[in-house]
């Protein structure tokens, strides 16, 4: 395996704390702000509060904390589990509870959105996504973040779109939770992918208002390409970007599921992980022998770095993921029907799935119906970070980035019940 970095999945993580000139930062947009309408401010205090983290903020000073809860259900006898997040007590509006809490009664959401996590080993509970339903939920959302099994064993499956769907489809039907039918999703990263199959599906493709997509690809062979490469075409032009080996990982355990002898693969795997980490340079030969063959395939492709090599090593992978990927591949797939808004957010440097998919995805629907804002430096692909604020940088590129992520969270808030 490429030198790993940690185990650092691609996640929910834009919304994580960042230097001292990033709270800075927003401030100032909070004071451009203040004259503008309401949810225009609104909009600049979340974008705070994620800046934030757990730090505090203007929306943590002027909103109770919301309700965390556990949750499990069925949809088609298909049984799930999530956490779902809701508005904290305001006076007024009765209380919607899976069970009764002694935390305190919740307050009408204004609106409903699932959110998809990337490939985390804690799911659900990455603390990042907890930061980033929390702060939502104090924006009014019922936040539910599925519980999905397969991404915390680093697994992707075409499974993953109806487990979304399944998760749609329970809260759009709560009207407590989804006011007017008001219900959306957010997705991050590969979860892109699925979140937009599950929008095409037929029970809910009428009810799924807007898709918020960050860091999303089109074709996921292409996107493979870079992220075991760094390699990618735009306007007829290759550039190339060191990738981060979050993307290798990721295949080489996705690929267990279609491994005669998973079991031994996956030690082999975890000591070509182990042994990278340890050293970056340490010669992985003796390891990838142990392989099996259809492993060893997978390996091929996960180390190749020439482009012009990817297609002949992605046929040689296993045939029932070459199948499953392509069911995954949204470039297989007519988005005509669909019927969602999409909001979708790329980082320009991002070094896991590059920016270029964003536009495609955006070119593969019709027209009208997609905005892309794309993020030039405080963006890489869901890692967030602002320069210093008595820099150069930060007034020519940082600050113009903000106000683009402060659009995209002002077109979020739009999709509440109230402000539609």
């Amino acid at each position: 395996m490429p030198a790993m970095r940690g185990r650092r999945m691609a996640a929910a993580s834009f919304f994580r704390s960042g230097p001292v000139g990033l709270a800075l930062a927003v401030a100032l947009l909070v004071a451009l702000a203040g004259c503008a309408p309401a949810r225009h401010y609104e909009a600049v205090r979340v974008l705070q509060d994620f800046a934030a983290g757990t730090a505090d903020s203007r929306l943590k000073r002027t909103t109770p904390g919301p309700l965390r809860q556990p949750l499990a259900y069925t949809v088609a006898g298909r049984a799930h589990h999530a956490d779902l997040y809701l508005p904290a007590a305001l006076e007024g509006c009765v209380a919607w509870s899976p069970a009764p809490s002694e935390e305190g009664a919740a307050r009408c959401p204004r609106a409903a959105l699932v959110a998809a996590p990337g490939a985390v080993p804690q799911g659900k509970d990455d603390p990042r996504m907890v930061a980033f339903a929390t702060t939502l939920a104090r924006a009014g959302f019922a936040v539910m973040v599925p519980d999905l099994a397969g991404y915390r064993q680093l697994r992707i499956r075409p499974s993953d779109a109806r487990e979304i769907a399944d998760a749609f489809a329970w809260i759009s039907r709560q009207p407590e939770l989804a006011p007017g039918g008001n219900a959306g999703m957010f997705a991050f990263s590969y979860s892109v992918g699925p979140a937009v199959l599950a929008a095409l599906e037929d029970d809910i493709r009428e009810q799924v208002r807007f898709v918020v997509g960050l860091g999303g690809y089109h074709d996921l062979p292409r996107a493979m390409r870079f992220f075991t490469t760094g390699w990618f075409e735009h306007a007829g032009a290759w550039q190339h970007i060191t990738p981060d080996d979050t993307g290798r990982m990721v295949l080489a355990y996705s690929s267990l599921d279609y491994l005669a002898d998973a079991a031994a693969d996956r030690a082999v795997f975890d000591r070509m992980v182990a042994q990278r980490l340890n050293d970056p340079q340490a010669d992985l030969a003796p390891l990838a022998a142990k392989l099996s063959p259809d492993a060893h395939a997978v390996y091929a492709l996960a180390l190749n770095a020439d482009p012009a090599r990817f297609d002949a090593l992605f046929a040689g992978l296993p045939r029932g993921m070459r199948e499953h990927i392509a069911r995954l591949d949204l470039a297989r797939h007519d988005l005509a029907p669909l019927q969602a808004r999409l909001i979708l957010v790329h980082g320009r440097n991002d070094n896991l799935i590059p920016y270029t998919e964003s536009l495609a995805l955006a070119a593969a629907v019709p027209a009208e119906q997609a905005r892309v804002f794309l993020i030039r430096s405080v963006l890489r692909h869901v890692d967030m970070g602002v320069s210093d604020l008595f820099t150069w940088r930060f007034w020519r590129e940082d600050l113009p980035d903000l106000w683009r992520l402060w659009r995209v969270i002002d077109l979020l808030l739009a999709e509440r019940a109230d402000d539609a």
